[in-house]
């Protein structure tokens, strides 16, 4: 059983990072005043602000702000400004025991994914596949996802069913098991690495962005060849947006067919989880029940 972080209470102070790509510094104001609006205090990263061609500072800074935020008692949770890329290349540097000895709530997805994997795996704690805060402009983030922030508040069963969004069952079935994943892209680049991904007995949550038929295809056969969809108990399959010209989401599904449909284990795709709207915020490293006849996914709380 992960450590569950507790939950936030009016009044709290969180930080803000970046920890991977850096932020348009004009949009920071509405990114604070949407966790000031949730009754939160907060505490800008010295990650926030720095520039590079493609990431927030160097890989040095960006660990430093990091650890530094984690060993703060005063922040409660830390939430991603950005994805974009970087979180790879500091993941091998993170005091993975510090997180451990300070369970905080941690907020992100897409590249973050990295993060989420890492720390579930050597910190053993619950984080949260969430909207980034570069999202939180007005007409981007609907109400619906930013009404998912108060999980954080107030702990309670996540059940996703096609009140959401229509739900197609790829294979039927019921299963319970460990909630992990994200980003399909970043999930593969954690492969023969001390980070790879643990499907063993997990529902495994996949989602991405701008991927060409080709390449979610060939993402999946490089999964079925090293035996991680087969380990799997079953299967969440997110948005896939941006796709090529041409191409249509049921495309991507009839992929996800012909690669789990032979494994028997439960799959539904279409949840609206990933780089959409809305973009329903999950933990990651609680228990799930997926009930792929029914076409409802139970998520039990993140925190405690």
């Amino acid at each position: 059983m992960k450590i569950r972080p507790k939950r936030l209470q009016p009044g709290d102070t969180v930080g803000v990072l970046a920890p991977c790509s850096p932020l348009a510094m004009e949009t920071l104001p509405e990114k604070i005043d949407f966790l000031e609006e949730l009754g939160l205090k907060v505490k800008i990263g010295k990650t926030v602000g720095l520039t590079g061609k493609y990431l927030s500072g160097t890989d040095d800074e960006r660990i430093e702000d990091l650890h530094e935020m984690i060993e703060d008692k005063e922040i409660k949770a830390i939430f991603c400004l950005r994805g974009g890329y970087g979180a790879a290349r500091i993941a091998d540097k993170i005091d993975y025991q510090l997180l451990n000895e300070n369970p905080k709530i941690f907020w992100g997805f897409s590249d973050v994914t990295y993060f989420h994997n890492a720390f579930q795996e050597y910190s053993d704690i619950v984080t949260f596949h969430g909207p980034m805060l570069s999202s939180v402009v007005q007409k981007k983030l609907s109400d619906f996802s930013k009404r998912m922030f108060q999980q954080l508040f107030t702990p309670f069963e996540i059940q996703y069913d096609e009140k959401i969004s229509s739900l197609h069952t790829i294979v039927p079935g019921v299963v319970r098991g460990e909630l992990t994943g994200g980003n399909l892209h970043r999930l593969m680049s954690t492969m023969g690495t001390k980070f790879e991904f643990d499907a063993r007995g997990k529902i495994l949550l996949f989602e991405d962005i701008g991927e060409p038929l080709q390449k979610i295809d060939g993402m999946l056969n490089q999964l079925r060849l090293a035996r991680k969809l087969d380990q799997a108990a079953g299967f969440v399959i997110g948005d896939f947006a941006e796709l090529e010209k041409g191409a249509c989401i049921e495309d991507v599904w009839a992929i996800f067919e012909e690669y789990l449909k032979p494994l028997g284990k439960p799959a539904v795709a279409g949840y609206k989880i990933g780089h959409c709207e809305p973009n329903i915020a999950v933990p990651l490293g609680v228990d799930a029940i997926l009930d792929a006849d029914t076409k409802l996914l139970r998520i039990l709380p993140g925190v405690e």
